[in-house]
């Protein structure tokens, strides 16, 4: 059953980021600093602000994994979290999740790409064992 213990432990790794990340910019702020070398491109961040006065706070979170989109949007207190799925560069289906659900579907895509790259399996490793800096 190591698909159970896996996703325990992507469930786990979801609850410590959270726990590390005591508000939802601090969450995203993490996250993206975890991420951001490695997904490059596949990474974007929405800051608050407009053209000229841009914030630091993050306003929303584009990932892209495969075939997946995993977007988050802050407002407010609240984190808004869906996934796409998309076939030939058409979405076919999206779903809204809460934030706990959203991180663990996120770091099991993380997973099956760590599994053949070497920068994916260590930005993982640091935020499952190593926590967020």
């Amino acid at each position: 059953m190591a698909g159970a213990d896996d996703s325990y432990d992507l469930a786990l790794a979801a609850a410590t980021l959270r726990s590390n990340a005591p508000d939802v910019q601090a969450l995203v702020k993490a996250l993206c600093a975890q991420l951001g070398d490695t997904l490059g491109e596949r990474l974007r961040i929405e800051r608050s602000g407009g053209r000229l006065r841009r914030s630091e706070e993050v306003a929303a979170v584009h990932i892209t994994l495969g075939s997946d989109a995993f977007d988050a949007v802050v407002e407010g207190s609240a984190l808004h979290c869906t996934v796409a799925h998309t076939s030939g560069g058409i979405r076919i289906r999206s779903e809204t999740l809460e934030t706990d659900a959203w991180l663990v579907r996120l770091l099991g895509a993380l997973a099956d790409e760590a599994a053949h790259s070497e920068s994916t399996r260590r930005a993982l490793e640091n935020i499952v064992i190593g926590g967020t800096t």
